[in-house]
């Protein structure tokens, strides 16, 4: 078979069809077969298995890259759409939206350029002004689909940083450089926030030590009296506070900072707002819209509808209040987006983009409201809400756990607790048997659950995206989980009991059993 052979076109359409659907057979078998969502395959026992594959020679046939790749990662991948999947911000997918990725890989239209995409130039545009809509930031508002939230969060601190530095050369009556203006430039956001504001302020040259962290409340939401103490201090000290970002969903809690509070001190000090509801934006179509009452005073806000509205990754957006400010990051090549063509209305999306080639991610959203509605969205989050609040009631009444707090959207952090005897004499016996839990959990590849730290102390984490998961799931993997956990600490007292030679069960490596 020659190598033209294999390029789309008029001539391979039959054969694009054929190895398309046998692509799908095979993905669709592996959705039915599926038991659980993990083979607790280990990195040591794969790799031999992948640097063994000589890329140097072709297996030529279709078929026989399926059987290859079915060794090699399809046998193998951690599947989401299982309802015992419950650690990460990963979602089940919704079928229109898969439909949408195939058309938009097929056609394999480039969105910097109305003569690269055409008719998706305009798709793009109008779920961007659809999304405004449904956020309240008025007729001037626009933005741009990204790769997920740090690229959302980064263009919109770049716009925050370029307009701030605007800001203080035109009020001052000397000419200030943009060198001098630098150093004093500032970020607040909660202490609970995104690790990508840090890395953004590092990546827009202010380094992590311009971002101030906001303490919050025992619901983990931004303290707004603590936000009020920290914008008067920086006007104090002569630093100029470019951006507050609240978080509208954050990672390990699912928290909502008080949104209407900070926009009203943001409004006060003339500082730029922008809300990272990366995931909360599934609230914009959801019954429980009114969690999210504020979002529409922030200059800026980032949605992932790969989170909340059951998208294939990726599909983000960065969305401005006022359109005027993504000039930040118009830059004209004559190859591309000559000036000329601002001038004839010729719509270039890569005039508001960090990015030059984007895929046509928009396509997937567009064929989801078209075929579900938003309605048809939100249903499906208010599920995993609704599940959140009741697996909620499940651990807080469950002596054996120890829950954070209530949740605001579907996560849940939480940690088995150890009897208090042992704990006594032994004060970092509930981290230890927490992390052997989740290790043997997933070594087990009955059900995978997320961890993190909470006041220095490690818990374990449900995020619950799946509309599938059902309390009967939930409580299964508490089982599953308190069951490792008394197996640990049943052979610790084994190991206790045969004296010094006994060998602490939590250095042997988590038990598939």
């Amino acid at each position: 078979m020659s190598s033209r052979s294999h390029l789309l076109n008029d001539r391979t359409a039959e054969q694009y069809k054929r190895s398309v659907t046998e692509g799908v057979e095979r993905v669709a078998e592996k959705l039915v077969r599926t038991e659980q969502p993990f083979t607790g395959v280990t990195p040591s026992e794969l790799a031999p298995r992948i640097s063994g594959i000589d890329l140097e020679q072709p297996l030529s046939d279709p078929a026989a890259a399926l059987d290859e790749l079915e060794e090699v990662y399809l046998r193998d991948a951690v599947y989401f759409h299982h309802p015992r999947y419950l650690a990460h911000l990963n979602c089940p997918v919704v079928i229109p939206a898969v439909v949408a990725e195939a058309v938009l890989s097929a056609v394999n239209s480039s969105l910097d350029t109305w003569d690269q995409s055409a008719g998706g130039t305009l798709i793009e545009r109008r779920l961007i002004e659809w999304t405004a809509g449904r956020i309240g930031l008025g007729k001037s508002a626009d933005g741009i689909f990204t790769s997920g939230g740090t690229q959302s969060n980064l263009q919109a601190l770049l716009l925050a940083r370029d307009e701030a530095c605007r800001s203080v050369q035109k009020d001052s009556a000397t000419p200030v450089p943009r060198t001098d203006i630098l150093p004093r430039l500032r970020i607040l956001t909660s202490e609970c926030s995104h690790f990508s504001i840090e890395k953004a302020a590092t990546l827009l040259g202010l380094g992590a030590e311009a971002v101030i962290s906001v303490p919050c409340d025992q619901d983990r939401r931004m303290r707004a009296p603590a936000l009020a103490r920290e914008l008067e201090r920086c006007e104090r000290e002569n630093l100029v506070v470019m951006a507050v970002v609240a978080t509208a969903g954050t990672t390990d809690f699912g928290s909502i900072d008080p949104l209407p509070e900070i926009a009203e001190l943001c409004e006060q000090a003339g500082t730029w707002m922008h809300v990272d509801a990366a995931y909360g934006c599934g609230l914009l179509v959801s019954r429980r819209r009114h969690l999210l009452t504020g979002i529409e005073r922030a200059d800026s806000v980032t949605v992932d509808y790969h989170k909340s509205f059951f998208q294939p990754v990726s599909s983000s957006a960065v969305l401005v209040r006022d359109a005027s400010t993504l000039r930040h990051v118009t830059y004209h090549a004559d190859y591309l987006n000559p000036a000329r063509m601002v001038e004839k209305r010729i719509p270039n999306q890569v005039d508001k983009s960090i990015q030059t080639t984007r895929r046509f991610d928009a396509l997937k959203l567009w064929m989801t409201l078209r075929t579900m509605g938003a309605d048809g969205v939100g249903e499906l989050f208010d599920e995993v809400v609704d599940r959140a609040a009741d697996a909620w009631k499940i651990l807080n009444d469950d002596p054996r756990f120890e829950v954070v707090t209530e949740p605001q959207l579907s996560t849940l952090v939480f940690r088995y607790v150890p009897p208090a005897s042992t704990v006594a004499t032994d004060p970092g016996l509930a981290d230890r048997i927490n992390l052997h839990a989740r290790e043997a959990l997933f070594a087990s590849g009955a059900a995978i659950v997320a961890g993190t730290v909470v006041d220095g102390d490690h818990f374990l984490k449900f995020t619950l995206l799946n509309p599938e998961t059902t309390l009967d799931d939930i409580s299964t993997v508490l089982e599953l989980i308190a069951a490792h956990a008394g197996r640990y600490l049943s052979e610790r007292q084994t190991a206790a009991q045969a004296g010094p030679t006994g060998t602490d069960p939590a250095l042997s490596g988590p038990r598939a059993s």
